[in-house]
């Protein structure tokens, strides 16, 4: 199923702690360009979540954003300077032997000077975060990929449609073709009688211009490409994996053959055919562009 290069999806789980929120958006792109926005704390994982995306997307403008609310997730340690708090406890006993006081001291006491117990927070284990993080990104990635999916769906249905009328317009010039030839023929005799003024015509030359004539307005061979470039086409849309290079390949080939088969024909029924054709091929041109 071909998928388009436009979407988007949305991931938010709480995991460990941490309420995690992954957008991935995405516009059309000649070939894969990934960039990630997220909290500068957590740019260590900068490369696996570039890594995720490129196993779920071929190319395309992606652009992902995450958000992290890590307060329930934060573990504060405090730590006591051992020698630190002993040396205020032997200061202050010292200063009250020396002034004749009583020392009044006690470990609360000794804790509110500086330094005596600090408190940090607990690292991370950055492994964890990043293996968190990847998991709501699989989810955003699997709601993106469902509405490129279904977008895709819409344009396969569309790109068919057209396909099976430019069959048509194909089946009109190739019924038309011949009659262009029979005509000429008519025309020419026509005009060798009105200049001979006799009923005594050269059939042989009649016959060696009408098959010049022939030779030149023949599309056979573009007609027949043409179908066959239809045929791959539609194989293309029924694809599973990404073909929107290979689409705008085969359409500018569709284009080339009925620029030729309206570069040949001369016929007014023809080239108003063609002009209908082409009309058509640049409409699924331009949704070829949006295809992944």
């Amino acid at each position: 199923m071909i998928k388009s290069m436009t979407g988007y999806g949305r991931g938010k789980q709480l995991l460990h702690g941490r309420d995690i929120t992954v957008e991935v958006r995405s516009v059309n792109n000649r070939y894969l360009d990934c960039t990630v926005k997220l909290p500068r704390s957590y740019i260590f994982a900068e490369d696996a979540i570039k890594a995720a995306v490129q196993k779920a997307v071929s190319r395309g403008k992606v652009d992902v954003f995450v958000t992290v609310d890590s307060t329930g997730a934060d573990t504060s340690v405090v730590q006591l300077n051992r020698g630190l708090a002993k040396s205020y406890a032997e200061a202050l006993n010292a200063l009250a032997e020396e002034l004749g006081m009583p020392a009044d001291i006690s470990p609360v006491t000794i804790s509110r000077y500086p330094d005596v117990l600090t408190v940090t927070k607990a690292e991370e284990d950055l492994e964890t975060v990043k293996a968190d993080l990847c998991t709501v990104l699989e989810e955003a990635l699997a709601n993106y990929n469902a509405m490129r999916g279904m977008e895709g769906e819409k344009m396969a249905e569309d790109i068919g449609g057209r396909l099976n009328h430019i069959e048509e317009l194909t089946a009109q010039v190739e019924a038309r073709s011949p009659e262009t030839v029979k005509e000429y023929r008519e025309k020419l005799e026509g005009r060798m009688r009105e200049v001979l003024q006799s009923t005594t015509i050269d059939e042989s030359r009649i016959l060696t211009e009408a098959a010049i004539f022939a030779d030149k307005v023949a599309v056979d061979e573009e007609t027949v490409r043409l179908r066959s470039h239809l045929s791959q086409l539609r194989e293309m849309l029924r694809a599973e994996e990404p073909v929107g290079r290979k689409l705008d390949f085969l359409i500018q080939e569709v284009n080339r053959e009925s620029n030729t088969i309206g570069s040949k024909c001369s016929d007014v029924a023809i080239a108003r055919v063609v002009v209908e054709l082409k009309a058509e091929v640049e409409k699924i041109r331009e949704q070829v562009q949006n295809i992944e």
